[in-house]
C-alpha cells in the first residue's frame, strides 16, 4: 500500500497559465490535464460553455514531487485561504474510507466519500483544524 500527501492548488480560471509558468519556471512536466469539457457531463450539474476550457485536474511533476491543479468548478465561490489543499492519494480504497472517516471528526465534510469515475473513493473533509483535504483512492473503478 502506497500513501502520499500531495499538494492540490484551486485556481480561478488561471490554471492553464499557472501550469505553462510553472513548466518555465521550475522545469516541471505535465504529467495530465484535463478540461472540464473532457469530463463525462452530469446533468445535475451542467456546464456553462464558457467554462469548458478550465482545468477540471492537472498533475505535474517538480523534481520529484508532484503539484495537482484545478480551476475553481463553474459557479462555486473560490476562497482565499482554500486555494492550496492537500491531496492524500493512496492505492487502497478501504485506507481511504479509514482516513475520511478520521478526518472529519470534529471537522466538516465537503464533498463525501463516494466512488466517482475517476476513482474507487474520493471525498473531501476540512478538519476540525480548518486543514481541507482530498481524499483520494487510485485503482479500478
Amino acid at each position: 500500500m502506497t500513501v502520499r500527501l500531495i499538494p492540490y492548488l484551486v485556481m480561478k480560471g488561471n490554471a492553464k497559465e499557472a501550469i505553462e509558468f510553472y513548466q518555465h519556471a521550475l522545469d516541471a512536466q505535465v504529467l495530465f490535464k484535463q478540461s472540464f469539457g473532457e469530463m463525462p457531463e452530469n446533468p445535475e450539474f451542467p456546464l456553462p460553455a464558457e467554462a469548458k476550457d478550465l482545468v477540471s485536474h492537472a498533475t505535474i511533476k517538480v523534481g520529484e514531487t508532484d503539484l495537482m491543479f484545478s480551476d475553481t468548478f463553474p459557479g462555486q465561490p473560490h476562497e482565499s485561504g482554500t486555494q492550496v489543499t492537500i491531496c492524500i492519494t493512496t492505492d487502497d480504497a478501504e485506507k481511504a474510507r479509514k482516513f475520511f472517516d478520521a478526518l472529519q471528526d470534529g471537522g466538516q465534510v465537503q464533498v463525501p466519500l463516494q466512488e466517482t469515475f475517476f476513482s474507487p473513493a474520493y471525498g473531501s473533509v476540512t478538519d476540525k483544524f480548518g486543514v481541507t483535504f482530498q481524499v483520494f483512492a487510485e485503482g479500478k473503478h
